[in-house]
């Protein structure tokens, strides 16, 4: 059940780490009015202010920093459960 739950932990962070992204995207957009200066978004780039940009990144990077401490004490409470 242990490596299981080793498969299954990164698949959760993948799956969170995606939602989350859809997550600041909308959020963004919500508050913002704009498209987020994502890399591969030239046109939200050119427009965006470095203040935006540096903002945008901030929150990203947020969301990715508390993303992956959630999941990891999760998937460590779920292989202590399983473990029993």
């Amino acid at each position: 059940m242990n490596s299981l739950m080793k498969l299954i932990g990164p698949a959760i962070s993948l799956a969170a780490g995606f939602l989350g992204g859809k997550l600041v995207d909308k959020a963004w957009m919500g508050f913002t009015g704009q498209q987020p200066p994502k890399r591969g978004n030239k046109e939200a780039q050119a427009e965006a202010s470095m203040r935006q940009i540096i903002g945008f990144a901030v929150l990203s990077a947020i969301t990715a920093a508390l993303i992956q401490v959630f999941t990891d004490r999760g998937t460590q409470k779920a292989i202590a459960r399983f473990t029993k």
